[in-house]
C-alpha cells in the first residue's frame, strides 16, 4: 500500500509544475505565463523533495536505508521526467 501511495505522490509532484503559473503554487512570478526554466527548477526541486520523503518512508518501514550508486539516481530522475510528460503536454501542446 505504501508503494502505491508513493507512486501516486510521485505522479502528482512530477506534474504539479506544469499546472500553475505560480512558483510552488504560492509565489507569483513576474512574467506570465511562467517560463519553462521556472518549471524545470520546480521539477528538480520536487524530485529531491520526493527523494527525501521516500528515504524517510523506507527508513521508517525497513529500519536501515541501503546505499545507492549513481545508476539508481539516474534511473529515478528519468522515471520522474517520464511521469512529468503528461503535464508538459498539457501545458505546451494541449492548453489553448
Amino acid at each position: 500500500m505504501t508503494n502505491l501511495i508513493l507512486l501516486l505522490l510521485a505522479l502528482v509532484l512530477a506534474n504539479s509544475p506544469w499546472f500553475s503559473d505560480r512558483l510552488f503554487f504560492v509565489i507569483p512570478v513576474k512574467h506570465q505565463p511562467k517560463n519553462i526554466a521556472w518549471c524545470l527548477f520546480e521539477l528538480i526541486s520536487l524530485y529531491f523533495i520526493l527523494g527525501f520523503i521516500i528515504r524517510y518512508a523506507e527508513q521508517a518501514k525497513m529500519g536501515q536505508v541501503a546505499t545507492q550508486k549513481w545508476e539508481f539516481y539516474a534511473i529515478t530522475a528519468c522515471l520522474f521526467l517520464v511521469l512529468a510528460f503528461p503535464g508538459f503536454i498539457y501545458r505546451f501542446f494541449w492548453k489553448k
